[in-house]
Formats: C-alpha cells, structure tokens, sequence
C-alpha cells in the first residue's frame, strides 16, 4: 500500500500497512475535523478492502417490535410509549405470527427483534415471542433482544444472565443484535440512559453469549452530546471484549436522530461526520471482520459513500422499521433485492446476499423466495492484526 497522506496520518499509515493496532491517542487524532476526511476514508478502505476484498453484503430481513411500552425513559429515545398512552400497543400472537408469514412468503432469512420493556408482560410473554415464530418458521433466524432485555428477563425471573439465555437458546434464539450500547463511557451514559442497564452489563451479557456458541452484533450511538474521546472509548472497549471472545460479527455505528426526543435542540449529525464516524470504527476496530451502513439510519446515498470508507455491508430489505422512524427518518421503509444490490454496484463493490451469520444464500431464479446456504464457502476474508 502506498498512499499519500496528510503528514500528521503518516505513522498510521504506516501502523495500518504493518497491520498494527492503533491506539487511543490515534483515534482521537482520526476523530479531529482538521485530519482530512478523504485521507481517513482511504486508509479505512485498505482495511476494508484486506478484510472483505470488493464484496458489500446485504440480506433480506424484517423487523418485529412487539410492543413500545417501556419502563425506561431515555432521553434519545422517540420509540418508546407509556403505558395508557395512545401511541402504546401490544402484538398478540396472531400479528406476530403474521409478521413471521411475511417474512416467510418474501424470503427473509432474518428477523430483527427488539421492543420495549413492559410494566405488565412477564419473561414468558418474551419467550412465547421466540418460541411460536422457531415453531413455526424455523427457517427464520431469529435475532433478539439486546442486553437491556436480557438484563430485564433477569429482574423479571430473578436468575442469571446465563439462564436467561439459555431459555431463550432453546425457544430458537439465533443470535443477539448489538442494541443498547449507546455511549458506555459514564459521563455520557449516567444523562442520556441512567436507569437503564449499565455498561459492564451490556458487556457481561455479550460475553456469556459468546461463551455460549451465540454471535452478536454491537453498536454506538454518536452525534448527541458525546465527544471523540468517548467515542473513542467506546470502540476500544468493544475491541477489548472482542479479543476475549471473538464473537462480535458486525459493528454497526449508529446516528442520532433528534426528532420526537428529549434532545430535539441538538442537530442530526451531518454526513461528513456520519462518514467519519464510520472510517474511524473501520480502522480502530480491527479485530471485528464486518461494519455495517445501516441504510435507514444513515440515509441511501450516504450509506453508499460509506462502503468506501469501511463499510462492507448495507444492512437488508429491513421491512416494518419503526425506532428510526420515529425519531424522524425519511429513508424508505423497505428497498428491494433489486434496488439493493443496483446500490451496490453503483458504488463499485459486488452484491452478496448473506444470512444473519454471514453464510453466503443462493436463491432459485424460478422461486425467489426460496434459499440456501453455500456450503464452505465463505466470502469474508480472514481478519489480519
């Protein structure tokens, strides 16, 4: 690799082409608006492009938000409802069964489960969620409930973290999704979600996933009133588990959207920032094999600029999004396969559709619905530290 940068990236250019692991004071200076942004981007995309060549995966999925009733009240949040309020609603079995049809008879190989935590609904009522969905559609990868729940299911039935995930392992639980992170550092933390679970928490239930067999993915929410040094941060804590357990799949960087929250006077992060934030995770997060432009979040044409500076997969189909939605983004609520992967090439990289583990799929021209793994074939590179 041989690129010309701006002399104060020069020795991480020359860390990231000796494979070496940068520090915190190197993300902070990533992190600083006068470091230029296509100099970052291009030494995130030397990452990139080691770990995962040319390929941008995407996969077809759905979302399931059984109910917005929560317990907690976190600032950013504009999903959640009280309990009488007149946003508030609860899915019976009947519509979540329906929402797993759907899925099914489009075929999704994935559903993305998250909600609230309700005042009323037992451990049994989120159990019996995963439980009828894998009776049903087993085909379904069925990734659910981040730490937050977990820890929730752990006040409820008053057992460990472990048991809890066991439970739910045997109900068809696939995989946990990375929700829940927000910014770990306590300055941010302690304001934007004091009640919630903490972070050592959050970390505690990845590791006893992992140690389980389960992968998961991880996330952060940027752009409200956290700072580089807590961002940076938060990506090495992520790294630091990520070396203990190597069971992280995918980071997904995630912009806060003001709207419909307690935080309506601060402005959504702009996309040089949104660009950023995702080159910098690239290069800092060297041991976690995929980064994730979540599409809904970070708006088309952005998402496509961010798989050249780290990103490698644009997230799904995503149907029946709702949390972003609320908070007042106007990205689409489904894109097609077609759209997907015309996206894609648009920006120069080769479509591969994937299922939640990251197993290339193969679909049947004549039945697009129906799929299968590749076998032994596994289109990700190996990761080089």
């Amino acid at each position: 690799m041989i690129l010309t940068v701006d002399p104060r990236l020069k020795h991480i250019r020359d860390k990231v082409e000796r494979c070496e692991r940068l520090s915190f004071e190197d993300g902070l200076l990533l992190e600083d608006p006068a470091c230029p942004l296509n100099d970052v981007g291009q030494l995130a995309n030397v990452v990139r492009e080691r770990i995962n060549g040319n390929i941008a995966f995407y996969n077809i999925n759905t979302h399931l938000n059984p109910t917005n009733v929560c317990i907690y009240r976190c600032t950013f949040c504009a999903f959640r409802a009280d309990l009488k309020s007149e946003r508030g609603y609860v899915m019976s079995d009947e519509q979540i069964l329906e929402r797993g049809r759907e899925a099914f008879e489009n075929g999704c190989t994935e559903m993305h489960i998250v909600g609230g935590l309700h005042h009323l609904k037992k451990f049994d009522w989120y159990l019996n969620t995963i439980q009828i969905l894998h009776d049903a559609f087993p085909s379904l990868h069925l990734k659910a409930w981040t730490p937050v729940e977990i820890n929730w299911f752990q006040y409820l039935t008053k057992s460990t973290i472990q048991d809890v995930l066991e439970r739910l392992i045997k109900a068809g639980l696939g995989s946990l999704p990375g929700g829940g992170a927000e910014i770990f550092h306590p300055e941010i933390r302690d304001q934007i979600c004091e009640h919630k679970a903490d972070t050592e928490t959050w970390f505690e239930v990845h590791r006893v996933a992992h140690q389980l067999g389960l992968k998961s993915n991880c996330t952060m929410l940027y752009g409200h009133i956290e700072e580089a040094r807590h961002r940076i941060d938060h990506l090495i804590r992520l790294r630091n588990l990520q070396d203990e357990t190597g069971g992280f799949q995918t980071f997904i960087p995630l912009a806060f959207h003001p709207e419909n929250t307690g935080l309506t006077h601060i402005k959504k992060p702009s996309s040089l920032v949104d660009l950023r934030t995702m080159a910098v995770s690239r290069l800092m997060l060297d041991n976690i094999p995929h980064v994730k432009a979540y599409w809904i979040m970070l708006g088309i044409g952005t998402a496509q600029a961010a798989l050249s500076y780290g990103a490698d997969d644009m997230d799904g189909t995503v149907r029946h999004e709702l949390i972003y939605h609320d908070a007042g983004a106007t990205t689409p609520q489904l894109l097609s396969v077609q759209r997907l992967e015309e996206l894609i090439r648009e920006a120069g990289r080769e479509p591969i559709e994937r299922n939640t583990l990251y197993e290339r799929i193969a679909r049947d021209p004549q039945n697009p619905v129906s799929w299968r793994v590749i076998e032994d074939e596994n289109p990700s590179m190996a990761i080089s530290v």
